[in-house]
C-alpha cells in the first residue's frame, strides 16, 4: 500500500522550473534521502506533500488519516513555556491530548465546576481512552529521552524556551516531531544545528522508528546509516536510486559516464549521416538513399547534452608564513555566571598544525575558538598569539559581514577591487556561483549560499591561521567535499569545531578533547583517535 505518491507533478517559480513531470512513491517503512543542489526544489517538494504548496500540474496523493511530522528550518518559539512543555505541546495529536488530559484533571478537582462534572467526566473518558491507546502515558518519559539525546541538560529541560538560542530552539523543533511518533517523517536538514553527539543519537533513534522517512541531509555518514533509497532532484527531474548515499554516488557517476558515451555516440552518428546527406543531396543516383536517411534522422530522439554539476577545488594562494608559535594559552579561566567552562586551561598551537576540537555539549569548544579570535576575553590566565599572524575566523555570526543590499559579484568585487575579473569569477564558480548566479542579491541567498560566499571571501586571499566554528553548516554534500579538498592544500595553521565526519576525517591531524574539565591531546589524526577511544564523539560509544 502506498503511503504518499506524486504523479506527473510539475512546479515552477517564475521562469524557474523546479520539477518537470516528476513522480515519486513512498511505501510503508521506506527510508528515503532526498538530494540535490541548493535551490533544486527539495523544500518545495516537502511543502507540496503537507499541502502548503500546490503543484502546477499533476497530483499529490496523501491518505487523509495519515499522521505526518514535518521538521523544517524554523526554530520553535514557546516564550516562557518550559522546554519540556513546548516539546510535548508541539508534538501533534498526542501533545494536544496530553494537555487536554491535564486540563480536565484540574477541572475535576475544581469545586467551582461541580455543576459541569458530568460533562467533564464524559469528555475525560473520551480523551483518556484515545490518549492511552496512543501511548500517551509514556509521553513525558519519551520527551525527556528525546531532549536528552538532542543534548539538553536537566535544568534546560525544565527551563524557559526564552532562555534558548536559535540553534537550541531548532533542537526543540526536532524533538516535537520525534515525540509525536508520526507515521510519516519529513526531515529537512535535521543535523544542521546538532553536535556530533546528538547526530549519533539521532541516527540510532531514527533507525529504531517504524515511520516512513523522507529527509534531506548534508551529512554523508548520517545518510549512509539511516536511508536505504536516494531520490535525486536536479534540473526538474526526480531520479530514484536503490541504496544508501555511497551507492547513489557511485551509480550516479556510472550513469553520467553512460550518458556522456551515449551522447558522443549519437553525435558522431548524426554527423556521419548529415555528411552523407550534404555530399549526395544533389546526386540523382543517391536520391532514394538521401531521402531514406533524412527520414531516419527526423525520427531520431535527440539526446540532450549530459548535465553535470561539478565543483573543482579552489587553488589557494600561498598563505603568508607565521611564526612557529601560533597561540599559547596558560592557566586560562572562563565562566558564564556560576558555570565554569575553564579553570586553568593550558594549550599550544604550532605552525602548520590542524586541530579539531572535540568535547561533550557544553565542554567549551566554541568558547575556545572565540577566545582565540578575540571575540571574548578570558577571566584569568594568559592568551598569547604569535608573530605575523593573519587570522580568518568563521562562525555563524560571520554571515553578518555580507551586505544584503549587494549582489554576490558586488560583494567579492568590492572586497578585492584590484583582482582580475577572471580570478574572481573562478573563485565564485568553485564555490558554486556559476554564470548568472553571481548577480543574485545577497538578500535572497539561502544559509548555505551565504556560508559559501563568506568562505570564498575568506579564502581568496587566505589567512595563515584559520579558526572555523562549524564551517560546513548548511553546505550541501558536494560543496562540503570541495571545501575539504581545497583546505587539504592549505599551508597555514587551522583549528576547528565540526560535527561533520567527512570534514573531521579529511582535515584533522591533531585532536583536542575538552571533555572532563582537563583537556586531552591526541597527537594524531581524527581517524586514529576514533579507533583509540572506540567512539566518534566523546561520551558516545560506537
Amino acid at each position: 500500500m502506498r503511503v504518499i505518491a506524486l504523479s506527473n507533478v510539475s512546479k515552477s517559480f517564475g521562469r524557474q522550473a523546479l520539477i518537470t513531470d516528476g513522480s515519486l512513491q513512498l511505501d510503508p517503512g521506506d527510508r528515503v534521502g532526498l538530494v540535490g543542489p541548493n535551490g533544486a526544489g527539495k523544500s518545495t517538494l516537502f511543502r507540496m506533500i503537507v499541502g502548503e504548496e500546490k503543484p502546477d500540474t499533476g497530483t499529490v496523493t496523501v491518505p487523509k488519516k495519515i499522521s505526518i511530522g514535518y521538521f523544517r528550518q524554523d526554530a520553535a518559539d514557546g516564550g516562557e513555556r518550559s522546554v519540556l512543555d513546548e516539546a510535548i505541546a508541539g508534538s501533534g495529536r498526542l501533545g494536544e491530548l496530553h494537555h487536554e488530559v491535564a486540563e480536565l484533571e484540574q477541572a475535576m478537582a475544581d469545586p467551582e465546576q461541580a455543576d459541569r462534572m458530568d460533562e467533564i467526566l464524559e469528555r475525560f473518558g473520551e480523551v483518556q481512552g484515545e490518549y492511552a491507546q496512543m501511548g500517551g502515558y509514556e509521553l513525558e518519559a519519551l520527551a525527556r529521552e528525546v531532549l536528552a539525546g538532542l543534548g539538553f541538560a536537566d535544568d534546560q529541560v525544565e527551563g524557559a524556551m526564552s532562555a534558548l538560542s536559535g540553534g537550541w530552539r531548532m533542537r526543540v523543533s526536532i524533538a516535537r516531531v520525534l515525540i509525536g511518533r508520526p507515521q510519516v517523517l519529513l526531515l529537512d536538514e535535521p543535523t544542521n544545528h546538532l553536535d556530533i553527539e546528538s547526530i549519533l543519537w539521532l541516527e540510532g533513534f531514527l533507525s529504531n522508528m517504524n515511520a516512513t522517512l523522507l529527509m534531506t541531509c548534508h551529512d554523508r555518514d548520517f545518510m549512509n546509516r539511516v536511508v536505504g533509497r536516494i531520490i535525486e532532484i536536479d534540473g526538474g527531474e526526480l531520479v530514484s536510486y536503490s541504496g544508501d548515499y555511497d551507492f547513489y554516488d557511485q551509480e550516479r557517476e556510472l550513469r553520467a559516464k553512460h550518458q556522456v558515451a551515449a551522447f558522443a555516440k549519437q553525435k558522431a552518428m548524426l554527423k556521419k549521416e548529415e555528411r552523407f546527406i550534404e555530399r549526395f543531396e544533389k546526386n540523382a543516383a543517391k536520391a532514394s538513399q538521401v531521402q531514406s536517411r533524412v527520414k531516419k534522422l527526423d525520427k531520431i530522439d535527440r539526446l540532450d547534452p549530459p548535465k553535470r554539476r561539478e565543483l573543482v577545488p579552489f587553488k589557494l594562494k600561498p598563505a603568508p608564513r607565521s611564526g612557529n608559535d601560533v597561540a599559547t594559552l596558560r592557566g586560562i579561566k572562563k565562566s558564564y555566571g556560576d558555570r565554569t567552562i575553564y579553570d586553568g586551561l593550558d594549550f599550544e598551537i604550532k605552525r602548520g598544525e590542524r586541530w579539531c576540537v572535540m568535547g561533550i555539549n557544553g565542554a567549551g569548544k566554541s568558547t575556545l575558538l572565540k577566545l582565540l579570535a578575540g571575540v571574548i576575553q578570558p577571566d584569568g590566565g594568559e592568551l598569547k598569539l604569535g608573530a605575523a599572524l593573519k587570522m580568518g575566523y568563521f562562525a555563524q555570526s560571520a554571515l553578518e559581514v555580507l551586505d544584503p543590499s549587494l549582489s554576490v559579484w558586488d560583494q567579492i568585487d568590492g572586497e578585492f577591487p584590484g583582482a582580475t575579473t577572471p580570478s574572481k569569477r573562478n573563485l565564485l564558480g568553485c564555490f558554486d556561483f556559476p554564470g548568472d548566479d553571481i548577480e543574485k542579491p545577497i538578500s535572497v541567498l539561502s544559509g548555505g549560499e551565504k556560508s559559501r560566499l563568506v568562505l570564498a571571501q575568506m579564502l581568496y586571499d587566505p589567512p595563515n591561521f584559520l579558526v572555523l566554528d562549524e564551517p560546513t553548516n548548511h553546505l550541501d554534500l558536494m560543496t562540503k567535499e570541495m571545501l575539504v579538498q581545497t583546505l587539504s592544500k592549505f599551508e597555514g595553521t587551522m583549528i576547528f569545531v565540526s560535527h561533520d565526519r567527512t570534514f573531521l576525517r579529511g582535515l584533522a591531524t591533531k585532536v583536542l578533547d575538552l571533555t572532563g574539565g582537563k583537556p586531552a591531546v591526541y597527537p594524531g589524526p581524527y581517524t586514529e583517535w576514533v579507533e583509540r577511544v572506540g567512539a566518534e564523539a566523546p561520551g558516545v560509544h560506537a
